[in-house]
């Protein structure tokens, strides 16, 4: 049978977990629950495991049938988000303020099929496969926790190619792959302002300092200078998620604070930004005679595919799924992700597959809304799609390899 075919068998049982997983979301680099259901689930598999120290994450290792040969990686994300889920399933998460948002549930279920998969085809395999199941994607750089942790030479030798996927719950129809050459994803980073004024009657403002009028100030002056400061065609993306300032409408308070997230395509414009809204800042806050208090911190480089990983991903959808299945991508999405730190040390690429549960993809709610909801039935795609470029990946470099040994 073809990894597809056996991939459907599997689609049962990769709904269960990941619906339950979806009813008890863990956020940030620590998942001891979602830790446990993952060892379960690979529990009697021909895997070489390990955790981590630092996170809860779990890495498995598959020995092919050739010794030393090639390695291939394969990475699911695991962790929610600190939304309150409010879709109505009747799967739906358990856990007061945490939510799988983003559908990792269903990455961390995909991989778990495509281990399956591989296992069953162990002595057939080119080469080693790493599987690894990530926390902390959400802003927490649990990929880089994980390599530091040594993920990418979990084999005993480096990786030598490595791919991810990620579903979305909207844009794009459901059981549609989609991805790009060069930039995928953009690079994240987190402007956080606080500004010191001096507190008092709001009947009185002109004998306090109030901080909350320059914040707002800033936030219309950083859409501004987006559009005034940066090349359109080389795109920045900034917005404030958060502003906190006073306790009563009749306090001036002392200080107010916001908190935004600047996407950015290259590194020359992220450089340019950090000095821009930095300075941006601190000079508005200076004309009020206020005092701006400005951290630029860089989160997640930009997600890039090597142009032959993503001709030889594409050429796999194709062949295995049929050409209507895959869809080229013109341009960048702006969402970001920690495998970037995975594509910048091994050649690889990263895909989008469509799981929109509405049948209407182009109104359907965003990943990370509160109302996200995600067609389980991919899940099964996503393992044989994973499972079908380790194959295929380490067959073609052990091919490659003994082909330089004969020349």
């Amino acid at each position: 049978m073809h990894l597809r075919d056996d991939a459907r068998e599997l689609q049962g049982d990769l709904a269960v977990l990941r619906r339950t997983l979806h009813q008890e979301p863990e956020t940030g680099l620590l998942l001891p629950r979602t830790q446990e259901k993952v060892l379960a689930a690979l529990d009697g598999l021909p895997l070489e495991i390990s955790t981590g120290t630092s996170l809860s994450s779990v890495t498995a290792v598959l020995r092919g049938g050739e010794p030393g040969g090639p390695v291939v990686l394969l990475r699911g994300d695991m962790d929610g988000l600190p939304v309150t889920e409010r879709t109505g399933a009747d799967y739906a998460s358990r856990v007061e303020g945490a939510m799988h948002a983003c559908g990792h549930d269903l990455h961390t279920a995909g991989l778990v099929g495509a281990a399956r998969l591989l296992a069953a085809r162990r002595e057939s395999l080119a080469g080693d496969v790493v599987f690894m199941f990530q926390p902390g994607e959400e802003g927490w750089d649990g990929a880089g926790h994980m390599i530091e942790e040594g993920v990418l030479e979990a084999a005993g030798r480096p990786a030598d190619a490595a791919y991810g996927l990620h579903v979305m719950s909207s844009t794009y129809p459901t059981g549609v792959f989609t991805s790009r050459p060069g930039p995928l994803l953009a690079a994240s980073a987190g402007l956080h302002v606080r500004i010191v004024g001096a507190g008092g009657h709001g009947s009185r403002p002109h004998a306090a300092l109030d901080p909350v009028p320059a914040a707002c100030e800033m936030v219309t002056a950083l859409q501004t200078m987006v559009t005034r400061r940066f090349d359109v065609f080389d795109p920045v993306v900034v917005t404030v998620g958060t502003f906190h300032a006073g306790t009563r409408r009749n306090v001036i308070p002392d200080d107010a604070v916001f908190e935004a997230t600047v996407r950015t395509f290259s590194p020359a414009a992220a450089e340019r930004v950090a000095e821009v809204a930095v300075r941006l800042c601190q000079d508005i806050a200076a004309a009020h005679g206020l005092v701006a208090e400005v951290d630029f911190v860089p989160e997640y480089p930009v997600t890039v595919n090597h142009a032959a990983e993503y001709d030889f991903l594409a050429d796999t959808v194709r062949e295995a799924f049929g050409e209507e299945r895959f869809l080229p991508l013109a341009d960048p999405v702006t969402g970001s992700e920690d495998f970037s730190r995975v594509l910048d040390r091994v050649p690889g690429a990263f895909v989008l597959l469509g799981a929109d549960a509405t049948g209407d993809p182009e109104n359907a709610p965003t990943n990370h809304s509160p109302i996200a909801a995600f067609d389980d039935g991919v899940v099964c795609d996503g393992a044989a799609l994973l499972a079908e470029l380790a194959v295929r990946r380490l067959d073609r470099l052990f091919e490659e390899a003994k082909c330089a040994r004969t020349t």
